[in-house]
């Protein structure tokens, strides 16, 4: 069977995947005390029980597993699964121990080094980004490169601040790569977003707060959300900078929008303030919604279903023949309309406040009309 040129087979990964990854949460959680992949409640951290950590070594084993299982090894996935392992050992070194900032910062360099000279995989273009053409990074492409993958890895885990939302607004993300790969023709990254998919999925499932459950019972940890940062960054590039199936880098800006302007607006807003930018704060967009009202659910799935619109919205805007500056600057727009919005706590909490509002009346009216 085949949907829209694709083998209804391939699913099987998604379903590989997960199932690798829900049978490894499970096998973690007797020893995840001894390992050291456990969190333990602080004051700045909104869970009140030792909670295992153990989201990001399942979904890691996961991913390995099942990409070289049921996909042609290549080059790029070689090296993305050498990234992959020494961010999330990083990662439970940092749960462990708190490393500084600039030895993370120097792992996640050394992890986008190894993805640019060992699987070949970089933004080498832009594409017609200011409207004089397709734009060559030549010498910038390394640099660029290491920029734009440190700061998705860092923002993933700056997001990452509630039951669910990491994970989820990732999914979100894969849905779209999943949607424009296909669209384009990019077999092989449909299987491999499929896999990581898959074990995003399986730790939601641990990860995420249901009605018949108040909490979360397991965290990705810090090696989790770096190994989130780094899924999305690798399938944005290989997305965006394959020849064979040509696809705007300009949607990639649209693809992970709520981590990356989160992030970029605290940073400067830290810096402008004499702060490290790695610095931690309550001034997140959930730390905002959740003042407002909004529950850790109610606010994953929120940010997703913006995720998916604007994503959606832009790849649409695409095939209308929209001119890509023009998506550039509708981007940019945004980046300073939440900067404004933000530069008083009490303005953004009375407008995510007024859209809960908002949302509940049209639930309301709709259950009366049923």
């Amino acid at each position: 069977m085949r949907f829209d040129g694709f083998e209804a087979g391939w699913w099987w990964g998604l379903l590989i995947a997960a199932g690798i990854t829900t049978l490894a949460m499970l096998a973690l959680f007797p020893v995840a005390a001894r390992l050291g992949l456990v969190d333990h409640p602080t004051d700045r951290k909104n869970h009140l029980q030792v909670t295992p950590a153990t989201g990001g070594v399942a979904m890691l084993l996961a991913i390995v597993l099942a990409l070289f299982a049921l996909v042609e090894s290549t080059r790029a996935a070689s090296a993305f699964a050498v990234a992959a392992v020494m961010l999330v050992v990083t990662g439970w070194l940092d749960d462990r121990h708190d490393l500084r900032w600039w030895l993370r910062v120097a792992v996640q360099i050394t992890v986008a080094l190894i993805l640019i000279y060992g699987g070949g995989v970089r933004i080498e273009h832009l594409g017609p980004v200011f409207g004089i053409g397709d734009t060559p990074l030549g010498a910038l492409s390394v640099p660029i490169t290491v920029f734009a993958t440190v700061g998705l890895i860092n923002a993933m885990n700056m997001i990452d601040g509630i039951d669910g939302l990491a994970a989820t607004l990732v999914l979100a993300t894969l849905v779209m790569v999943v949607a424009a790969a296909g669209y384009s023709g990019n077999v092989v990254l449909v299987q491999r977003s499929l896999v990581m998919a898959g074990a995003v999925i399986a730790f939601l499932a641990f990860n995420f707060r249901f009605p018949w459950r108040a909490r979360a019972h397991a965290f990705m940890g810090n090696s989790g959300s770096a190994l989130l940062g780094l899924v999305v960054a690798w399938c944005c590039f290989r997305l965006t900078q394959n020849v064979g199936h040509p696809v705007s880098p300009v949607l990639a800006l649209w693809l992970a929008p709520v981590p990356v302007i989160d992030c970029l607006v605290l940073i400067v807003r830290r810096m402008r303030a004499a702060r490290s930018p790695f610095s931690a704060d309550h001034h997140h967009v959930h730390h905002i919604m959740r003042d407002a009202g909004f529950s850790p659910g109610s606010t994953a799935i929120g940010l997703a279903a913006f995720t998916l619109l604007s994503g959606l919205l832009m790849g649409q805007c695409m095939r209308w023949n929209v001119p890509e500056p023009l998506l550039l600057l509708a981007y940019l727009l945004a980046l300073a309309m939440w900067f404004l919005l933000t530069a008083r706590r009490e303005r953004a909490v009375t407008f995510f406040r007024a859209a809960r509002f908002w949302r509940r009346r049209q639930v309301g009216v709709a259950q009366n009309e049923a």
